[in-house]
């Protein structure tokens, strides 16, 4: 099914010229339609035509658009005049996010910071002082086939993408991918070069794969017997996306830290490490900073956030939603014939497509569906948490139409 067109009333909103979209850098193949408007689950352009969102801007939307509960969280962050004060000082806001954030995991401490390439850059950091207060030369860093951990130059090293990679050569040294399998890891995890291994429990850019959970529980004893950390990157399969509030849980491993983003603060930007007292105990003041991490503005919103994704209704929503999703696609997959694999958990899914998935993603488009691609033949499925069952069963059924 072809999704309506709402129309809808903004006479506020104006497209932008073609001749102004030069002047934003063109790292983005943007399509033409201008967005204007988010109300719910839905995005809405300047000509009216609503988009009902599985992308939820790369798993940042947790509860749509136009949510009144963050409104009314920034509002009340407004009141106090404090946009920012810098970290020289405290503010009441980022010590109770930290505090609901150890609470509810096996963290000692948070570090703040602005997005998840930086979270990742600052555990790699954290994870090098902790190696070097066991072995002078204990400094390597290791991630997995597969993997993306951000655009800087350590983390751009330990993202499996030669073709990001190479433009930008020299990346930061001392960086390598592993196979992912326990014989390779076994080879590489020397335990005099190497203070980290970095792992996503679900791979969202590398196609939506779920990690073993035997491979994570045999790296979790190898790491520890080695004195290696080992990093849980859930920037974007964390904070209930697979229908726990960190994915950590449902693996039954506890890393030495894990990093944060995307939904933390409802689309402000934000980034966590969180991590324990033995990673925090060799950090010391001037080790490491941010301007703006955990800013009392950005850290009121996102302990809204937080608390209400930690709300067990909601995720026992998203694993029941989660299920059902995973029972459809599979379903449509044998219906249309136009699929090879679905793999996912919770509400983030991948779906591998026999042919390349952004002309499906632009075909979803037209039909006002947004999702993502994750690879060059598998569509990325990742809903807000919140939608209706049948809000998603809307989507499945354009889906299936634009696959056909």
């Amino acid at each position: 099914m072809t999704l309506p067109v709402m129309q809808i009333s903004n006479e506020a909103a104006t497209p932008v010229p073609a001749s102004a979209q030069p002047a934003i850098l063109g790292t983005y193949k943007r399509p033409p339609a201008e967005m204007v408007r988010g109300d719910g689950m839905y995005l809405y352009d300047a000509n009216g035509k609503a988009y009902l969102d599985f992308a939820s801007g790369i798993a940042v939307n947790a509860f749509g658009y136009n949510d009144p509960g963050i409104a009314g969280a920034i509002q009340n962050a407004l009141q106090t005049g404090m946009l920012h004060t810098s970290n020289l000082y405290r503010t009441r806001p980022g010590e109770e996010l930290a505090e609901f954030l150890v609470d509810h995991s096996f963290a000692s401490s948070v570090f703040f910071c602005n997005s998840g390439a930086e979270a990742n850059e600052g555990a790699f950091k954290f994870a090098r002082k902790l190696g070097r207060s066991i072995a002078p030369g204990k400094t390597g860093i290791i991630s997995l086939r597969g993997a993306f951990h951000g655009r800087l130059f350590a983390t751009l090293a330990a993202t499996d993408r030669a073709a990001y990679q190479a433009p930008f050569m020299p990346l930061a040294p001392g960086v390598s991918i592993s196979e992912r399998s326990i014989e390779d890891l076994d080879a590489v995890l020397d335990a005099r070069t190497v203070a980290a291994v970095i792992v996503e429990p679900v791979q969202g850019e590398g196609g939506v794969r779920v990690i073993d959970r035997g491979l994570l529980a045999e790296l979790r004893a190898m790491t520890h017997e080695r004195r290696i950390a080992l990093i849980f990157d859930e920037i974007q399969c964390g904070l209930g996306r697979t229908g726990t509030l960190f994915a950590y849980e449902q693996t039954g491993v506890v890393p030495d830290m894990i990093t944060l983003a995307k939904p933390i603060a409802g689309g402000l930007p934000m980034g966590a490490v969180l991590m324990t007292g033995e990673v925090a105990a060799v950090m010391k003041p001037g080790d490491h900073g941010t301007t703006f991490g955990g800013g009392p503005f950005v850290a009121s919103v996102a302990l809204h956030v937080v608390k209400r994704i930690a709300e067990p209704s909601l995720l026992d929503q998203v694993r029941d939603n989660g299920a059902w999703m995973g029972e459809e696609l599979h379903a449509i997959m044998r219906r249309t014939g136009r699929a090879r694999a679905v793999r996912g958990i919770g509400l983030m899914w991948g779906m591998d497509v026999v042919e390349p998935a952004a002309g499906v993603v632009s075909r979803a488009m037209d039909a006002g569906l947004l999702i993502l691609s994750a690879g060059e033949y598998t569509l990325r499925l990742l809903p807000p948490l919140v939608m209706t069952r049948d809000e998603l069963r809307e989507g499945l059924e354009c889906l299936e139409e634009v696959l056909r």
